[in-house]
């Protein structure tokens, strides 16, 4: 699978070389939808939170006294039946959202949402773009010029959400370049992950080789220590004492007749 690269007039200036297991995976709902859950849920700030009676203000005292006054026997008005009372069984902050999320499963799921980005067409290579000094004119002439050039005009049109630029090695000007622009975020290729790809409409890829040796880094699993045969236990020697060393051993009846 051979793909396009683009310099920052628009124009190609090379090809590249992208294996079928980064760009070639058949698409995977269930993987993409539990990863992609498990993702949001472990980004979840938990708000919600409720006071129960042990936190409301008052209720330091008994309303009024058990018996005699003909109402109702209360102990405190920080009941949850009361007005400005606690609350029972309402949301608390104490809640876990996360999720695991196994290693294996987490990179599959980023080679499939790249394999499904390179199949609609959305992910642009382009080898450098050029910015020696943080300028957002600059970036934004880039990206037009490039989106123009290939096709994708709405690239820029979007009002949110239009491109995620991807940089294999980022560099302050080029990060700052392109934070004033509403519609296109940045992030080091090293981070990426299939929520942020899927989230936005087309990938950028600066310094494709780079990035693609950094990509490919993730398809290594975790080296599995070997089991070590156990060698079998020696049998252990009763210990001897002085005392029962030097003790005679008693004759046998038998011995004794």
């Amino acid at each position: 699978m051979d793909a396009t690269i683009y310099n920052a007039q628009g124009k190609k200036s090379g090809t590249i070389s992208l294996p079928e297991n980064l760009f070639g995976l058949p698409w995977n709902a269930s993987l993409m939808h539990q990863v992609v859950t498990s993702m949001q849920d472990n980004a979840r700030t938990n708000v919600a939170h409720v006071k129960d009676r042990s936190e409301v203000r008052g209720g330091g005292k008994k309303p009024w006294q058990q018996k005699g006054t003909g109402r109702a026997r209360h102990g405190s008005i920080r009941s949850p039946i009361w007005k400005g009372g606690g609350v029972t069984h309402g949301p608390r902050a104490e809640k876990d959202y996360s999720r695991e999320i196994p290693k294996k499963m987490r990179a599959k799921a980023l080679f499939v949402a790249l394999s499904r980005k390179m199949k609609d067409g959305e992910i642009i290579f382009i080898d450098s773009f050029g910015i020696g000094e943080p300028k957002t004119a600059l970036a934004k002439k880039v990206l037009d010029t490039l989106a123009k050039s290939i096709g994708k005009e709405n690239l820029m049109k979007k009002n949110s959400n239009a491109a995620l630029v991807a940089f294999a090695d980022p560099t302050e000007q080029a990060v700052k370049s392109f934070r004033n622009l509403g519609n296109v975020s940045t992030i080091s290729v090293r981070n990426l992950n299939p929520h942020v790809i899927l989230k936005n409409s087309y990938l950028v890829i600066e310094n494709p080789e780079a990035a693609l040796a950094i990509v490919s880094t993730r398809m290594k699993s975790r080296t599995e220590t070997p089991i070590q045969a156990k060698t079998p236990a020696t049998p252990r020697k009763r210990a001897t004492t002085k005392a029962s060393a030097e003790k005679p051993v008693r004759a046998s009846k038998a011995a004794k007749k």
